[in-house]
């Protein structure tokens, strides 16, 4: 099994990863991964089925709809609607998953089915963090919160 920082390297070395949950109405965690990424030299796609448009661009309603493949999807959605999502890359034979995961309260992708099922599609998952206590550059508050997360048991030590 690969550590956390070599999935992670592995992970943010991808040209074409998709963002879901990102939101129109307000802005979201979702929404920050995805300009972070598009900032940082990314192909970025954003899913929600209840957009068409978002930053500009085309915002698909699954991974599927996206009409080139995909090499990794940060899922920022509630855990019930990630083990749709871990379906949907299975499907697209997408092979990295990232999901999402805040300071506690503030709310969770994680879902332990959905990791059980990526182990079982082989489909490396990182379950929990955020793409932006890594993608250089990293502001003070995502350090913050990545050394914290570390010190506390936060994060996953393998993936």
């Amino acid at each position: 099994m690969p550590t956390l920082n070599e999935a992670v390297t592995d992970f943010l070395a991808q040209e074409r990863i998709a963002v879901t949950g990102v939101s129109g109405n307000r802005e979201t965690s979702a929404n920050a991964i995805y300009k972070k990424l598009k900032h940082t030299g990314h192909k970025v796609y954003a899913v929600n089925p209840g957009m068409e448009i978002f930053e500009n661009e085309q915002c698909y309603p699954d991974l599927a709809s996206i009409p080139e493949q995909v090499d990794g999807v940060v899922i920022v959605n509630k855990p019930e609607v990630t083990e749709q999502i871990v379906q949907q890359c299975a499907d697209a034979g997408i092979p990295r998953v990232w999901m999402h995961r805040s300071m506690e309260s503030l709310g969770s992708s994680v879902s332990d089915d959905a990791v059980e099922f990526c182990k079982q599609e082989g489909i490396t998952v990182i379950p929990g963090g955020c793409p932006m206590m890594f993608k250089e550059p990293v502001d003070f508050g995502h350090k913050c919160i990545r050394w914290w997360l570390n010190i506390s048991g936060g994060l996953p030590k393998q993936v």
